[in-house]
Order: C-alpha cells, then structure tokens, then sequence
C-alpha cells in the first residue's frame, strides 16, 4: 500500500486483522481509526472521488466486514474507487462454523468490481496490485480482499507489484466519431448529457473547451454537476434526477439528438427521460452501455472520454443559432425569479429556497461542499450551482443516508486549504454522527449544518402521493447543538433567514468541527413531483 501511494486508511480493529494494524505503526500511512466501519468506507469514498486515488478502509472480520457493505455498494454505484480490506479466520478454519467465521468473498462479490482472498503469502502482492487496479480502472468502483488471520501474521515473499497502472485508452473509433459529429451537426436541438465521470478533471477540461467552440446545449446529473463554466452557464439547462419534473427536463424531452457523456443510468433512470423516444443517442464512455428497452444508443464512443472529446470536438463547427435557445432562455428567467421569490421569504422555520440563496451567495470556489440524502438534497441538487467539477459531492447511487459528514472528513485531508461545508437532514445525520469525534480528533476544520423539520421528509412526501397520508416517517428531537459540544464540536443555532449568512461564516472561522441546527419549512416539497418551472414554486 505504500508503493501504492496510500497516505491513508481508515478503519477498525480487530483480532483477525491487528497485526496490520501494528505494521502500520512502522509505515508512512496513517492510520485512521473510525466509530464505524461503514463511515470508514464512506471516508475512503470521499478519499477516491476527489483525488482519483483509491482509498483504503481497514476493519476486522465478521461484523467488520459486513459493516462495509452499504459503504462499498456506495463507492460502486457512485463510481469512487475504494480498496477495502478485511480480515478473516485462519485458512484452515475458513469452512468451520467459529467465532466471525463469513465467507465474505462472496458477500462482496454482487456489490464490488473485485472480490478476493489473500490465500497464500505468495499471493498478497498479486491480490492488492489487482484490487487497487480494479478500483481506479475504467469506471472506477470498489475493491474489497479477504484477508486471512494466519496468512497476515507471517512473511510473504515476491516482488511488490503495486502500483499496477490502470490501462491508459485513446480515444474511440476516429470513423465513429466522424459519424456522431455529422449527426450532431444536423440536429436541430441537440444537447449534451453530463454523468459522473464527466466531472473527471481530463473530461471535464475537454467538455468545457468543447462545449465554447460549439456552445451547444447541455444539462447533466447531479454527480456531473460543476463541469460548465461560468462564462457558459447561459448554455446550461440544469441538473436532471429523480423525478422528471425539472426545466433541464423540458430541454431534454426537446433534443433530437442527446450526447451521454460519462453517465450511468444509475444516475437518472433513462425510463423518466428517454421513455418512448425516438432519437439519436451517442454514448461516450470508458465501458459500453448496459442496454435496457429505454436506452440503446445508436452509436457507442467507447475510450478515453477526454480524448473522445477532443477528437469530437475537432469535427462540429460553432452552432450559430441553436434551436432551443428560446427554452435556455426561459430557464434563464426562471433563475432569477427563483431568486426573487427565495430573496423574499422571511418565514420561520426557515423555506428551503431562502437557505439556497444564501448558500449560494456563500459558495466560494475554495469550498467543499458534500451533500447527504434527503429532501433538502434534492433542494441543493437542483438549484444550488457549482462552476468546479466536484466542489459539490452528492449521492444518487444508493441514494445513501449518512455519507455527507464522512465526506467532509475526507475533504478535510485531501483539501487542507479549502473550506469545507457538508449537509444532512435531521434523518441523515445519526446515521453517522458518531464520526464528529473522529472529526474532532483529526481536528477537521468543516462546518455541518443539519436541516431540522423531525421526519424523514422524502419519504413522507413521496408517501403522501401515493397514498394521502406517511406511515412510519417521524421521530423525536434531538438538541444538535448540544450533541455537538458534548463531542468536544462547537454547536450553533439559525432560527431566522437573517441569521443565515452570519452564522455560517462565523462557523467557518472557528476551528474544528461546528454543527449548525437550522429548522426548516418542507411545505413546498410536494411540487418536487408537479413542477417543471421554477415559476410555479410559492
């Protein structure tokens, strides 16, 4: 892990895997030890998002292992790549039923690109070089690797394998491309669908570059968010993501010929987008497409997306009057309206729109900002803009309660001279409070502010639908202000949109972690299911 480049790993001890943990104490790596093993994965995935690196979660068997799998089903479905390793029972007690006896291979196998088990010392080097290739190659993912008792404790011979590069890709077929340029140039209303690895540094560049030679329409996921520029945010439509219910929809709905670029239908089911279509659908990526009935390109890009890109980009001429500039002009209007309306609302508990705009007045281009699940996400998701390729961290993988404390973490490692901000609802946040010691521990400079309304908001509204009434979606309070000093954090209170600004800048110049409590006003949630306009929210 060492001639891998890891400067982290954050986990759990254990019986089965302590003799790591103690050659660790002779290493350059830095052990980080969490209250959690799935906050360990979580931390990890944070590491692999923002760096491209794999990181490494470290935790015992059994318990320790099967703690990682909502952390490991994440980072794949999110496309961060993470290696975890766990330990395991003695070789030779691997098929009797003893204490944390788990054949955790295959445990892992449905939810990792790569699961296996260091079976003899010759093989550690080969097991590692291939995890941490898995992980960081093609669309990046975890890696988990069993890692015997007994095989730990002893000495391996070989060679260190590590690192083992992943394959470096051209880009796709030069005919292909010529082809998807010359169905680009004759499409009336073509627009650009951003995904995931869009937002990779390389193809981020290219897309910007492309997209100000052409300036052709474009809309993305909520993980592909930060790729356009600001010098071309009048080109943009916005996210697109769980319900087709968004003016980016409406620009989307209009295109004759979309371009994915970097996007997994895990991010925005192509049933709410492409239903029923008749188009053209040109797929870039670094894997085929997985088909389904609802996407099946026309024509497949598969390489480097960056090279890709430019190669694309060498074909299309500058589009002079794109046929949906009256739509990317109404979403324009929409905007500032939306910022009007936002501007004016000085309620209390406070409307989700107001703490968007003060959000966004805040949102430096030397911040982080990692989002947690929930209603208040999909709020930011939509209408909180990024002009950086992943400043904003969001899930909609799993759509995972509990990763936007941990992410923070990692930012705070990986981006000392940032400041960094992460959100929850009042749902999410046990979900992974206990880290705000590690927090303190690490002496994380981040800011955590936890929208408070005392339910499981998406779920009740979404429950209220389909059905007229929630079942099973309210709990009891908790004081974060308090929970946070009795972690050693500091805790702060908004109860006005007035308080907004001056509370969170005064938590972003205190030291250590700081949990700010902001009760919020849902009422307006329902439209996420009935709007297409901006304009049509009160």
């Amino acid at each position: 892990m060492e001639a891998q480049g890891v400067e982290y790993i954050f986990g759990i001890p254990g019986a089965k895997i302590d003799k790591v943990f103690d050659t660790l104490l002779d290493s350059t790596i830095e052990t980080v030890v969490c209250r959690h093993e799935q906050n360990a994965a979580f931390i990890a995935g944070g590491i692999g998002r923002m760096t491209g690196k794999a990181g490494v979660a470290l935790v015992t068997s059994g318990p320790g292992c099967s703690n990682l799998v909502t952390g490991l089903a994440t980072a794949n479905s999110e496309g961060d790549p993470v290696v975890a390793i766990g330990g395991a029972v003695a070789t030779a007690d691997r098929l009797k039923q003893i204490h944390q006896s788990m054949d955790t291979v295959n445990l892992f196998r449905p939810i990792t690109k790569f699961s296996a088990e260091i079976d003899s010392p010759d093989s550690v080097s080969e097991v590692v070089a291939n995890a941490f290739r898995a992980a960081e190659s093609g669309r990046p993912g975890a890696a988990f690797v069993s890692a015997p008792k007994d095989i730990m404790a002893g000495p391996a011979k070989g060679d260190v394998l590590t690192p083992a590069a992943p394959a470096i890709l051209g880009p796709a077929d030069a005919d292909a491309i010529t082809w998807a340029a010359r169905q680009i140039s004759n499409a009336k209303q073509p627009v650009l669908l951003l995904g995931l690895l869009a937002s990779q540094p390389g193809a981020a560049q290219a897309v910007r570059e492309l997209l100000a030679k052409t300036k052709l329409s474009v809309v993305c996921t909520y993980q592909g968010a930060g790729v356009v520029p600001r010098e071309l945010f009048d080109r943009f439509g916005g996210r697109v993501g769980l319900f087709h219910t968004q003016p980016a929809d409406k620009l989307l709905d209009a295109a004759d010929v979309v371009l994915t670029v970097g996007y997994n239908p895990i991010e925005y089911e192509p049933g709410l987008w492409n239903h029923d279509k008749n188009r053209d659908l040109i797929h870039i990526d670094v894997v085929p497409a997985d088909i389904d009935k609802d996407y099946r390109p026309q024509l497949e890009l598969t390489g480097n997306i960056a090279a890709t890109i430019e190669e694309l980009a060498t074909r299309l001429e500058e589009r002079k009057l794109p046929g949906n500039s009256a739509l990317l002009a109404e979403i324009v209007q929409d905007r500032e309206l939306f910022s009007q309306r936002a501007a004016a609302l000085n309620g209390a508990p406070i409307h989700p729109m107001r703490l968007v705009k003060e959000l966004q007045a805040l949102l430096s281009d030397d911040m982080t900002l990692s989002l947690d699940m929930g209603s208040f996400h999909i709020w930011l998701a939509r209408y909180l803009y990024s002009f950086r390729a992943r400043q904003i961290l969001m899930t909609n993988g799993q759509q995972t309660l509990g990763v936007g404390l941990p992410w923070a973490i990692a930012a705070c490692l990986v981006r000392p001279n940032e400041k960094v901000i992460s959100i929850s609802g009042d749902g999410g946040f046990l979900f992974s409070a206990m880290e705000l010691e590690t927090a303190v521990r690490l002496k994380c400079n981040l800011v955590h502010l936890v929208w408070i309304d005392g339910s499981y908001d998406m779920v009740g509204f979404q429950e209220v639908a389909k059905y007229g009434r929630t079942s099973g979606v309210d709990f009891g309070p908790v004081d974060v202000v308090r929970f946070a000093e009795a972690f050693g954090a500091k805790g702060l209170r908004i109860e006005t949109p007035d308080q907004i600004s001056s509370t969170i800048k005064k938590a972003l110049a205190m030291h250590g972690p700081v949990i700010v409590g902001v009760p919020v006003d849902y009422r307006d949630n329902h439209q996420f299911m009935e709007i297409v306009h901006l304009s049509a929210l009160n």
